[in-house]
This record gives C-alpha cells, structure tokens and sequence, in this order.
C-alpha cells in the first residue's frame, strides 16, 4: 500500500477526484501524473459497483486510491478498504462522537471494530499475506474525517485526539456556508483562510495529516505552506473541460 508511505515522506501530494460512473474515467486520470484518484460517492455518480471496478482500475494504473463515503455510511467505509482503497474521506464529522465511529469501521481491533474479510484488497495488493495485512493495516489504511462545519472545527482538536482518525479533510465551500451561518458559498472567503490554516498547524501538530480541496489549484503551494499534505484538484468534467481549453486555444491560435 503505497499512499501513507508517501505521505509520510511529507511532501505534498494531488489528488484527482472521480465523480463520474466510470472505471475507464478513473482509470485515464490515474495514467496522468497525478499520485492518487479519489472516487467520490457523496456528490459523485458512483455505485458501489462503479466505485470498486474504479479502485482495480486506480490500481493497475500503479496508483492508490482514495473513497469518499456518502455521509453516514460507516459500513462502506470498511468496504472500501476490503476492495483495496488505501484511505477513506468521511463527509460531516462533526463531532468526537462521529469520529469515533468512523474510526470503528476503519480499524481492526483492539483500535477499532473492523470486521475480517479483505479477499479483494490482498488481490490487488499481493506484496501482503493475510497475516501480514492484518498487522499492517490499522497504520497503512487512513480515516481522513472532514472538516467542514463550525461544528467540527469546534471538536477539531477531539476530533485529532481520536485513535484511529489518521487525519483531516478540509472541503472549504462547506466551511464557508457554515461559517457565513448560510448566506452563500465563498471558498476564498477572507476570515476562512486563518480557520484553513489553523486546522492545517493543528493537525501536523497533534501529527496527523491534513488534505483540503483546492477550489483553485493556484492555491496549493500556499496549503503546503499551512501543512496540508494532500490537495484535491478539480473534479473529472472540469480536468477534461481545462485540457479542452487548453488545447483549443492553441489550435485556435
């Protein structure tokens, strides 16, 4: 399992983000040089049938692959990791409470109550045997909770005490709708930043790792900067529709 290695060398990574019901989508954006493709299952058009082809697909690309749940759904969580996702995005973790069952799904015991069974994860990462799946996983799979509510940033340091939670999401249109009490959607939102940038020194301080969604990609190198280890870039119609314009506008001179 590739992704909490590189990770951990602390440099940061991009992720593309998989929305259509595609594995031949996903598959295309793991051949560009992004380091993960993160299959979104929450706003994005995936089944769980689409959502795991996808992941074989990641996977023979030589890339990890990343889910994103829909809110609540702890149970495919520990699925996703059963059909080889590497790291798991939770929508909504409010509260210490949610993410203490989040971390459940995802961790064997005695850290969590990750039920046995993944027959399709040792076959696509078949460096490991089952035993040695088994005591590896608790550390190389991630349970990334989002931060994404005054609410959870609120519980943010409780939120990054809890064993098992490995790290945090920043989905910063979410944010600014809490934060405005939900007067509209403002990414860039002035005060957001300073909050943006709390929780990415509060994560790497309590040694964990924090990811964010750029809504702009301009903006990574300034994320680094705050401690973010891992940026999402756009989703699969706006990476078509940017090369689209890039190579129109060449052609059109």
């Amino acid at each position: 399992m590739q992704l909490r290695d590189k990770l951990d060398q602390d440099k940061m990574l991009i992720t593309a983000w998989s929305t259509s019901p595609s594995e031949e989508m996903a598959g295309a954006l793991a051949r560009c040089p992004f380091d993960t493709v993160t299959v979104d299952m929450q706003h994005g058009a995936h089944t769980e049938s689409t959502a795991f082809a996808s992941a074989k697909a990641i996977f023979a690309a030589g890339k990890p692959a990343i889910m994103r749940i829909p809110v609540g759904r702890n149970d495919l969580a520990s699925r996703a990791l059963d059909m080889g996702f590497e790291a798991v995005i939770a929508p909504m973790i409010n509260s210490v409470a949610d993410a203490e069952a989040f971390a459940n799904a995802m961790k064997y015991p005695p850290v969590g109550e990750r039920s046995w069974g993944p027959m399709k994860a040792l076959q696509l990462h078949t460096s490991y045997s089952p035993e040695s799946y088994f005591r590896s996983a608790n550390q190389k799979t991630m349970a990334l909770a989002m931060i994404e509510t005054r609410a959870a940033f609120a519980a943010l340091d409780g939120i990054l005490a809890t064993k098992g939670i490995d790290g945090v999401f920043v989905g910063p249109s979410d944010l600014s709708i809490s934060w405005s009490g939900g007067t509209g959607v403002d990414p860039k939102n002035k005060e957001l930043q300073e909050v943006i940038a709390q929780i990415g020194s509060r994560a790497k301080q309590a040694g964990k790792f924090a990811a964010i969604f750029a809504v702009d990609p301009a903006d990574v190198p300034r994320f680094g900067k705050m401690g973010y280890r891992l940026a999402a870039l756009n989703t699969d119609p706006g990476i078509i529709q940017a090369g689209a314009s890039v190579m129109l506008d060449k052609a059109r001179g």
